[in-house]
């Protein structure tokens, strides 16, 4: 990798909340350019058939690397609560089948009387066409029994970590401790050992 060149990173995700918590990350390399399958205006609804947040990541990371052979960057991502056998897991994007609002009711609904531990995690994979590296993070913490704060997205309005939401605190906070915080951590480490930045 040569320091006089643009190094392109192709985030496989439509979701934006993901592509500005990786941008913010890569603000600091003035060498890369962070790029959206918005940016590319690419709509492709890959199929996430894998049994795990690794084998969903990996999934995504190759559709895109093989149709663009830009380095891809995908996470899977998910709540997972013990005591609903680590439930929704990979299905946490489509737990309910009717977004976000009906996929917090549901998981209130069934946790009920139950053990309210959860955590999330994320498992991102990096590819550049040779062997996938993958990155996981799990924070825990509780889930609460009403919504909680504006911020975030997904179920952070439940999630409790430290007394709050992760919809009660900043894009800062939540940035330094959550799933995708703690993923991010290792692939930074990697990433610059990989490539001498």
């Amino acid at each position: 990798y040569r320091k006089d060149k643009i190094m392109k990173l192709l985030i496989a995700s439509g979701n934006k909340h993901k592509i500005y918590e990786f941008r913010v990350l890569f603000e600091k390399y003035k060498d890369i350019e962070v790029l959206s399958l918005a940016d590319l205006d690419d709509h492709d609804e890959v199929e996430e058939n894998g049994t795990t947040f690794s084998e969903n990541a990996f999934i995504k990371a190759k559709y895109f690397y093989d149709k663009y052979k830009i380095i891809t960057i995908s996470d899977d991502s998910g709540i997972c609560v013990p005591s609903l056998n680590n439930e929704p897991g990979i299905y946490s994007s489509r737990y309910s089948g009717f977004g976000d609002e009906a996929n917090n009711d549901l998981l209130l609904k069934n946790v009920e009387g139950k053990d309210r531990t959860a955590f999330y995690e994320c498992d991102i994979c990096f590819y550049d066409g040779t062997e996938p590296q993958f990155f996981i993070g799990k924070c825990y913490g509780t889930l609460g029994y009403e919504r909680k704060g504006i911020n975030g997205f997904g179920y952070d309005p439940l999630f409790i970590y430290e007394g709050k939401t992760f919809a009660e605190v900043d894009i800062e906070t939540k940035n330094k401790v959550s799933h995708r915080a703690l993923a991010l951590k290792d692939f930074i480490v990697f990433f610059e050992n990989k490539y001498k930045f």
